[in-house]
């Protein structure tokens, strides 16, 4: 068994495999750790290339691209590791990067993922928009981060340069114990792509385990290497996604109220979508509500380890305020603008 196996799902990505692979075997300098790609069914020369370049590096091959969700799920079927790191092909790593977040995985035992500090290849002194400083939620299901809010990017002036507990960690870079992803049901097909990590972490703190920042360690992230934003393939997955991990992980108490509130919210959406010409993402925020009301049927009554039951489990980065309202209304850019006094009062 490995320490730590860091798995990169790849789908016709050579152009990042050329590009990020040098650094990533460079600075992977801990004797215990592993580089693994989990090809997902690729139709470019990606293989070719790793077994004419890297012919040291262990490749999974998958037949079909299973999505994010998929392809990892199988891929951990032939991982034997304490840990696993998922890592998008679209990362530079540093020198120093992984041992920080080993260490915090082997200093505590409550903590189930954690995930670097993550700024933008492109500007490096900027937050990147998929996981910044770690990854928070508002009281409607909102996502945002330390350092990103909604597409505003704070610059990386080492104000989240502090190890704390969060709600989500982004998979384009996260280090879980293998026994967790297995034990909590890995990945949720049904979501294919985006908030599936998010889904996972908020199961995994509901089991009673911490999400961890670790700021020492820091890598950069390209982004949008798969679906770019603006995409209305993207933006159906992330309306129908966020429903779907709202109608998964909310206590019944309450619930059918916060989805009320986000298909409103989601109606203004829509209609600014169509007002701006964007016709193809205001039909996606539909065709995402009729999947919704499609899929959620079957996450009802299930007994797995996808819903877990109203365990008193306080879960950590929860914000009390609606980030909408304070983003658009108040102004608030900045993860120091919002109010989090509360936050410890908020269970989910």
């Amino acid at each position: 068994m490995k320490l730590v196996s860091i798995v990169i799902l790849n789908w016709n990505g050579k152009q990042h495999l050329e590009l990020f692979l040098p650094a990533l075997i460079r600075h992977t300098t801990h004797p215990d750790a592993e580089i693994v790609v989990a090809d997902n069914g690729s139709v470019d020369d990606s293989l070719e290339f790793l077994k004419n370049e890297y012919p040291r590096i262990r490749i999974i091959e998958l037949e079909l691209n299973h999505g994010f969700s998929g392809g990892y799920n199988r891929a951990m079927e032939q991982i034997d590791a304490r840990y696993i790191l998922l890592l998008n092909s679209d990362i530079e790593v540093t020198e120093g990067w992984l041992e920080p977040m080993i260490e915090q995985m082997e200093e505590d035992l409550t903590v189930g993922a954690c995930t670097p500090k993550i700024l933008d290849f492109k500007r490096k002194t900027h937050f990147e928009y998929a996981g910044a400083a770690g990854g928070y939620m508002d009281h409607l299901g909102y996502p945002f981060c330390q350092g990103r809010i909604f597409d505003h990017l704070e610059v990386d002036q080492g104000q989240f340069d502090h190890a704390t507990d969060l709600f989500w960690g982004t998979g384009a870079c996260l280090m879980i114990r293998a026994v967790l992803y297995r034990e909590s049901g890995g990945l949720d097909e049904k979501f294919f792509a985006h908030m599936e990590e998010i889904d996972l972490c908020w199961r995994l703190q509901r089991m009673g385990y911490r999400i961890r920042l670790v700021p020492s360690s820091t890598v950069y992230h390209v982004g949008g290497a798969t679906l770019q934003r603006g995409n209305p393939f993207k933006t159906f997955l992330n309306f129908r996604n966020n429903l779907l991990l709202l109608y998964k992980n909310l206590p019944s108490r309450g619930r059918a109220r916060t989805l009320c509130y986000r298909m409103i919210l989601d109606g203004i959406s829509a209609f600014r979508f169509l007002f701006q010409g964007a016709f193809k993402d205001f039909w996606a925020v539909v065709r995402a509500h009729w999947a919704f009301y499609g899929m959620k049927s079957s996450y009802r009554g299930i007994k797995n380890k996808n819903k877990y039951p109203e365990n008193d489990v306080i879960v950590a980065g929860i914000y009390p305020g609606s980030i909408v309202v304070d983003f658009f209304l108040k102004s608030k850019q900045k993860f120091s603008d919002l109010d989090f006094k509360n936050r410890d009062d908020e269970q989910l």
